[in-house]
């Protein structure tokens, strides 16, 4: 069942919410103009409330919340959330409602235009939500004597085919007679061509030729008729006007909206299709390096795009700040598209009032996602607690460490502990391994070698009086290496050779499906999606290979300088490193002048010169040769 949240961490402004099973699939979905009394409604005794609305709330298991600016737009929301997500709770709306769309039957040989309620159908094109049905009525009647389709149903038009005989609507001009071949196939598309591009938003040429017909029929003192077409005026600008939650006219764009400190940060966004707001994502992320606002950016762009949405891909994302490389998200995203997208910064006007909105809500998913991993200790309490369950460990894993590998080609071997006490990363424990003992590539052996030294110092230590012994006398309560059934074999192994019994737990985590394996036992263990439990685990074991490749990057960095450098007179390794320093990288050393290095001065003249015929004399024929 789900908890109640803290009351402070609910907002007080309109908005819709939605409740989750523990699978993530959302269970209801309702609207409220102050969402923080609606929501602390549900939390009372359960016996007060509805019988379904009990079922509901046993079942739940998360809670999401969506701000807006006004009820209305609260209103819109929680209906195209419903349509998005078809909640079974909300089979049965309590206010009863149900939004009409206005439908074009494309797919037809003969398209009908008509208001429809409930479910959609892929084959037609659907403009809509209206709330004002009236209106739409109204609107629907005059384009039948602009664009006069057929509005009636296949039964009801086969029935008129056969008697050779057209309905009233053909008889007061609403109809243009496709039953009794009054239109050709093609004159009909052409009227169907006409009324989507009315509907689309290009309503210029209906509006002026109403415009006309209405000072027409005035000036010829036709007043009643006047005022009729006046009327009609209005209601089709009403249509024209759809009723949008965002914007003005029909655009496809995100927005996103970001809150970040300098260790974590969450970011919403809006995606807003035909001008509705059709769904939203929350991420959050958790800083494991300093990471500037280009670089999130990018980063939350990669997430959010590269798997397709269901709604397909904007023409314009709206972002706090540029990404990295924005040339690459705009080409990338528009091949996805098929057309141009741009990815832009809003200065000014109801782009940059609508990003505010959505910053609201990531500033709200923040605070409460800061409140529950900070000040909350029971979220990581509970996350021990389920890997002791699901893993079946004597103990809570107050102490983790996690082990992985790093190199390309066997070159530049190396190992990465990190560790984690009471569900937090203990940098000062940290520790990163040269492998030393494996030849080539061989990612078993590896994991062996590191897991004997680990346990080897543990040994050591453990000899030492109290007072002197460092971070590897702790004794982990699991020990979690990076990879599949051979990674564990191997850490077994380190146990076995050492003549330590198994009193310390060793699991190992597969990166493809997560799964979790464990000794004696076949099958692989799968922690539930979500679970506070899965998600500690895989901060450790992303943790651990960022440590890795981090100290992998260091020595394949130091081995391409040395390789370069290495020979020529007056470089030893201080005065190589110094150049990189100085110039950036080696390929810049290639590049450099003879001025250039001899306005180093602290760099012998001579050995200037060395480095510089170093780079630009041909290859020897005799020997390998560093020619450029």
């Amino acid at each position: 069942m789900i908890q109640r949240p803290p009351s402070q961490s609910i907002p007080s402004r309109p908005g819709s919410y939605l409740f989750k099973d523990e699978e993530g699939r959302v269970l209801y979905v309702g609207k409220a103009k102050s969402l923080r009394n609606r929501l602390n409604s549900y939390f009372q005794q359960l016996s007060n409330l509805p019988i379904r609305t009990q079922q509901m709330l046993e079942e739940a298991q998360s809670l999401d919340w969506i701000q807006v600016t006004n009820e209305a737009e609260a209103l819109m929301l929680e209906h195209n959330l419903i349509q998005e997500h078809q909640p079974r709770y909300n089979v049965r709306l309590r206010d009863d409602k149900s939004y009409p769309y206005l439908a074009v039957t494309v797919s037809d040989k003969w398209p009908r235009a008509t208001l429809i309620r409930g479910k959609l159908k892929k084959a037609n094109r659907y403009f809509g939500p209206y709330v004002d049905v009236g209106a739409i009525r109204d609107t629907l009647d005059l384009l039948q004597r602009t664009f006069p389709l057929r509005t009636c149903s296949d039964a009801k038009y086969k029935r008129h085919e056969r008697l050779g005989k057209p309905c009233l609507d053909f008889h007061i001009k609403k109809c243009c007679g496709p039953c009794v071949d009054e239109v050709t196939e093609e004159g009909y598309q052409n009227l169907v061509t006409e009324l989507l591009q009315f509907l689309e938003g290009d309503t210029e040429n209906v509006l002026s030729a109403l415009k006309k017909e209405m000072e027409s029929a005035s000036s010829a003192q036709e007043y009643e008729r006047a005022a009729r077409l006046r009327d009609n005026l209005l209601n089709v600008q009403k249509a024209a006007e759809r009723q949008l939650m965002v914007g003005t006219r029909s655009e496809d764009f995100d927005v996103l909206g970001v809150e970040q400190d300098e260790l974590g940060a969450s970011v919403h966004t809006f995606l807003i299709r035909k001008g509705k707001v059709m769904g939203q994502r929350s991420l959050t992320v958790d800083k494991t390096q300093e990471m500037t606002g280009e670089a999130l950016i990018a980063k939350v762009l990669e997430k959010i795009y590269i798997e397709k949405s269901p709604m397909g891909y904007p023409k314009r994302v709206f972002v706090p700040e540029l990404p990295e490389n924005k040339e690459f998200f705009e080409s990338w995203l528009s091949e996805l598209r098929g057309s141009n997208v741009r990815v832009t910064v809003p200065v000014r006007g109801d782009k940059r009032s609508l990003m505010e909105t959505v910053t609201i809500n990531a500033r709200d998913a923040f605070q409460r996602n800061r409140l529950k991993r900070a000040t909350d200790h029971n979220t990581r309490s509970r996350a021990l607690s389920e890997l002791q369950q699901y893993l079946n460990l004597p103990n809570a894993p107050l102490r983790i460490e996690c082990f992985d590998m790093s190199h390309i080609q066997g070159t530049n071997y190396v190992g990465s502990m990190v560790v984690m006490e009471d569900g937090l990363p203990k940098k000062k424990d940290y520790r990163r391994f040269k492998i030393q003992r494996v030849a080539g590539n061989d990612d078993y052996a590896a994991m062996e070698e590191v897991i004997s030294r680990r346990l080897s110092n543990y040994i050591t230590e453990l000899e030492k009086p109290i007072n002197e012994r460092n971070a590897f006398s702790y004794t982990p309560q699991l020990i979690l290496v990076d990879g599949g059934k051979g990674q564990l074999s191997a850490a077994l192994k380190a146990f076995k050779k050492l003549s330590i019994d198994q009193s310390i737990p060793v699991a190992a985590i597969a990166k493809k499906n997560e799964e979790i394996f464990i000794p004696d036992r076949h099958a692989p263990i799968e922690i539930p999606r979500g679970s506070e439990a899965l998600y500690l685990i895989q901060r450790i074991r992303d943790e651990s290979h960022r440590f890795a490749v981090s100290y992998h990057r260091q020595l394949r960095s130091k081995t391409m300088t040395g390789s370069a450098l290495e020979g020529i007179p007056g470089i030893g390794k201080v005065r190589a490193a110094r150049l990189v320093k100085e110039f950036g990288s080696v390929k810049k050393i290639q590049q450099a002048t003879l001025e250039d290095l001899e306005n180093l001065p602290w760099l012998p003249s001579n050995a200037a010169k060395a480095v510089y015929q170093k780079f630009t004399s041909p290859p020897s024929t005799a020997g390998s040769g560093y020619g450029r």
